[in-house]
C-alpha cells in the first residue's frame, strides 16, 4: 500500500529511467549492509515445499523469475535474490560494450500497467559482465541465486557477423551461468528478429552450443527467447526446431511492437514512439503463444513463461498452461518491492484450494476433481 501511495503520488511522474537507476542503487545499497540480504530474504524468499521446481538440472525454490532487462550487468543478484525471486536472469549482455539508444527511452503507460523500452541492450559487454559474475560466484558459492544469463547481439555488428558475437559472449560467461539464453527477440537492435527466421536461429543455436561445448560445458541448459509478434506458423517452426536441437527451454515471450487495444490515450502512444511493450497488455498473446509451444513441443522443451504476468492468477494460468516457471519485470515496477513474496503466497494459495499438491503437479494438465 505505502508503494502504490509512493508510486501513484511522485513516481510515476519522474523520468523513468532515473527511477529505475534510483532505486536498483537503493537495493543494491540495502543488500550491501551486512546482514540485510540474509535477513531481506529468510522474510521474503518462498519457503513452501509446494513452491520447489526442479528443471534444467536445477532446484529453484520458487517458480517466479526476475526476468532479463532489469539487471542488465550482473550488478543486483544478491538484492534481487533478496526479494524472494526464486531465479535471477541477467542480460541482455552483448559481446561488446554499447551505451544503448538515445535518452529518453524508458516510458509507462500507467492506465495500461504497462512500460514502453527502447533500451538497445545498453550493457558492459560480455568480458565485463563475466568478471562480475566469476567475483560474484566466488563470494557466495552455493548460496547464491540461481542465475540465467541472456545473451544478444551488438548493434555494430552486422547481421552477417551475429554468430560470432553470440559465441564470444556464450565462452566467456558459460562456466558462470546456470543457463544462457539466445535473445533474438528484442525489437531494439536492427536486424535481430531477423534471426527467428528458422534458418538463420538453427546455425545460430548450433553454433553457441559448440561454443559452451568449447569452452567446457557443453551441458550448460541452452534457451531461446522468442517474440509475441511471430505468426502462428513461425511458433510452431521454433517448436520444432527446439525439438530437433534438443534445446533445453524456450522463453516466451519478450516485449511486442503492437499497440492495440489500448486504454492510454492514443497521443500519448504515439508521443511515446517506437519501442518493445510489455506488461498487461501482453497477457493474451503470451499465453497463446505458450499454449502453442506446449502443443507442438509437448515435454520435451521447459517452458519459461513471461509477459503480462501481474497476479498469482496470471502465473497460475501460465503453470496450468504449460510453463515450468515463469518471470516478472514490468510487475515489479508497478506492484513493488513485495510482488515477488506476494505473487508466490498467492499461487500457494490457488494450488491448495484446487487440490494440487504441489504447483509441479498442476503444470499443464487438469485435476481429477476440479477446474481450472
Amino acid at each position: 500500500m505505502l508503494y502504490q501511495l509512493c508510486f501513484h503520488a511522485v513516481l510515476r511522474h519522474l523520468d523513468s529511467e532515473r527511477v529505475h537507476r534510483a532505486s536498483f542503487a537503493a537495493l543494491r545499497a540495502m543488500a550491501r549492509i551486512p546482514g540485510a540480504a540474509t535477513g531481506a530474504r529468510t522474510v521474503l524468499a518462498p519457503v513452501s515445499p509446494d513452491l520447489r521446481v526442479r528443471a534444467l538440472g536445477r532446484e529453484f525454490p520458487g517458480p517466479l523469475g526476475l526476468a532479463a532487462g532489469f539487471d542488465k550487468n550482473a550488478e543486483g543478484i544478491t538484492a534481487m535474490h533478496a526479494l524472494g525471486f526464486g531465479f535471477v536472469e541477467i542480460g541482455t549482455v552483448t559481446g561488446q560494450p554499447q551505451p544503448g539508444n538515445q535518452r529518453p527511452r524508458l516510458f509507462r503507460l500507467v492506465r495500461d500497467r504497462a512500460i514502453v523500452n527502447r533500451m538497445g541492450f545498453n550493457n558492459d559487454g560480455s568480458a565485463d559482465v563475466a568478471e562480475r559474475l566469476r567475483r560474484y560466484r566466488a563470494r557466495v558459492g552455493n548460496r547464491g541465486a540461481v542465475v540465467g544469463v541472456n545473451i544478444g547481439k551488438t548493434k555494430a555488428v552486422p547481421e552477417s557477423e551475429a554468430i560470432a558475437d553470440y559465441t564470444t559472449s556464450a565462452r566467456r560467461l558459460a562456466g558462470l551461468a546456470d543457463y544462457l539464453v539466445v535473445n533474438v527477440s528484442s525489437p531494439n537492435t536492427p536486424g535481430l528478429r531477423n534471426l527467428q527466421a528458422v534458418d538463420q536461429l538453427r546455425p545460430l543455436l548450433r553454433a553457441v552450443r559448440g561454443a559452451t561445448a568449447e569452452a567446457g560445458h557443453g551441458a550448460l541448459p541452452l534457451l531461446v527467447k522468442i517474440a509475441p509478434d511471430l505468426s502462428n506458423a513461425e511458433v510452431d517452426a521454433v517448436a520444432d526446431l527446439a525439438v530437433e536441437l534438443g534445446l533445453d527451454g524456450i522463453i516466451a515471450t519478450n516485449t511486442t511492437v503492437s499497440r492495440a487495444n489500448l486504454a492510454t490515450d492514443p497521443q500519448r502512444v504515439s508521443a511515446v514512439g517506437s519501442g518493445g511493450l510489455s506488461g498487461a497488455p501482453l497477457r493474451g498473446r503470451a499465453l497463446e503463444v505458450l499454449r502453442r509451444l506446449r502443443a507442438r513441443a509437448g515435454d520435451d522443451v521447459v517452458l519459461i513463461a513471461v509477459g503480462g504476468i501481474e497476479t498469482p492468477a496470471d502465473a497460475w494460468a501460465r503453470i496450468r498452461a504449460g510453463a515450468t516457471l515463469v518471470q516478472g519485470y514490468t510487475g515489479l515496477i508497478y506492484a513493488g518491492p513485495l510482488w515477488p513474496y506476494r505473487l508466490q503466497r498467492g499461487l500457494v494459495r490457488i494450488a491448495r484450494a484446487q487440490g494440487w499438491p504441489s504447483l509441479a503437479a498442476a503444470r499443464g494438465t487438469a485435476p481429477a476433481s476440479s477446474a481450472s
